[in-house]
């Protein structure tokens, strides 16, 4: 086959795959990251033992080194992760682990839970702790009106509830 159809990515050997980058930040999680944690980590590790038999065939070198750099990369944030319990959190201030809604000056209603960096998904309503909307949130109480920075502008929102889930 003619070098110019393959993908020279997969033309390298499996050792050339890079390390997935971990977040400088402390690994603060909610019960359920935790456990997501957890279960990606079993189900890559059974990935792993899967394709250890066809570690002699390129494809199936490759994907056992993805398996294994993925493995690493969630062991490595399960023993770093810092489990928050939400009833150590202050009710009627936001911090990690909550679940607010708010109010923009157009006067549609947000919902946004405050999660750990691998827990989060925008389309869930769960943003990671570190994210500006996470950010404008902290320490707010119900009745604030805080100033989320964003690149399309800044939207003022006013804060109308705050929950901590229990698990």
């Amino acid at each position: 086959m003619s070098q110019a159809f393959i993908n020279e990515d997969d033309a390298h050997d499996a050792g050339d795959l890079l390390d997935r980058p971990q977040s400088a930040e402390p690994n603060y999680v909610t019960a359920k990251g935790l456990a997501q944690l957890r279960q990606k980590a079993d189900e890559l590790a059974a990935r792993r033992a899967s394709l250890a038999g066809k570690r002699n065939d390129p494809l199936g070198s490759r994907q056992f080194q993805q398996a294994e750099r993925d493995l690493l990369y969630f062991q490595s944030r399960l023993e770093s992760a810092i489990l928050v319990d939400p009833a150590t959190q202050p009710a009627d201030a936001v911090h990690f682990g909550a679940s607010v809604e708010a109010r923009d000056g157009e006067g549609a209603l947000l919902a946004f839970s405050i999660v750990g960096l691998d827990e989060a998904d925008a389309a869930e309503g769960k943003v990671g702790w570190t994210s500006p909307i996470a950010s404008a949130l902290m320490g707010a109480r119900a009745g604030d009106k805080v100033v989320w920075k964003r690149e399309a502008g800044d939207a003022v929102l006013e804060i109308l509830s705050i929950r901590y889930p229990r698990d």
